[in-house]
């Protein structure tokens, strides 16, 4: 395997993106000058040392500490915690200015016939989640996930998953109204969408 076929398998591991893309990609680096691709690489090395996992909520976050600000921010909502799929859920839902809670990172969604949503998300690390925060005066839980069959399928799993834990300690879990369309991606809707799923949530 040549470095042109390296780099493609790297980005064809993205999201969405297959082999014509990657290959696209692979070509746009390459064509572009030596400040570029170094300016490239520096910003790699860099977020490699700087960016890493919240301890918390486990959002990628640029800092020294444990916890990233939103967790550690005395102001925050300590009786709401929102379960988003993304990072780039997270960045929605607080770009919007419209939920000032605590929120939580899955880190994706459930595939409707995975046969143990614990080994692909943030299940088991949720659940200790919801505990500790039960005694810092958690009452509500919002799952935020997407309008698709994976997303409507984690919304039911997480539900699912903490039932006992919501019966057990008089919680309210609720779920984004239908601000949202059918076959919505959460990072993609603007501000007031995601002001009136929030607001309608049941």
């Amino acid at each position: 395997m040549d470095e042109i076929q390296k780099l493609t398998a790297l980005f064809k591991e993205f999201p969405g993106i297959g082999e014509r893309q990657a290959k696209r990609f692979v070509y746009f680096v390459l064509s572009k000058d030596y400040d570029y691709k170094e300016r490239l690489v520096n910003a790699l090395n860099a977020a490699k040392e700087s960016v890493h996992q919240c301890g918390e909520c486990f959002r990628f976050f640029s800092g020294k500490e444990d916890v990233c600000f939103n967790c550690k921010n005395p102001q925050a909502d300590k009786t709401m915690l929102l379960i988003v799929e993304r990072d780039s859920d997270y960045e929605a839902i607080s770009r919007s200015r419209n939920y000032f809670g605590k929120y939580f990172v899955l880190g994706g969604s459930v595939p409707i016939l995975e046969k143990r949503p614990e080994d692909v998300v943030r299940l088991r690390e949720l659940i200790k989640q919801v505990e500790n925060k039960v005694a810092e005066g958690l009452q509500e839980i919002i799952i935020a996930c997407s309008l698709t069959p994976s997303g409507e399928h984690t919304d039911e799993t997480v539900r699912r998953i903490l039932r006992p834990i919501a019966e057990k300690h008089n919680l309210k879990i609720s779920s984004l109204g239908r601000g949202l369309s059918t076959g919505t991606e959460l990072e993609y809707s603007d501000n007031a969408t995601i002001k009136y799923a929030l607001e309608s949530r049941q």
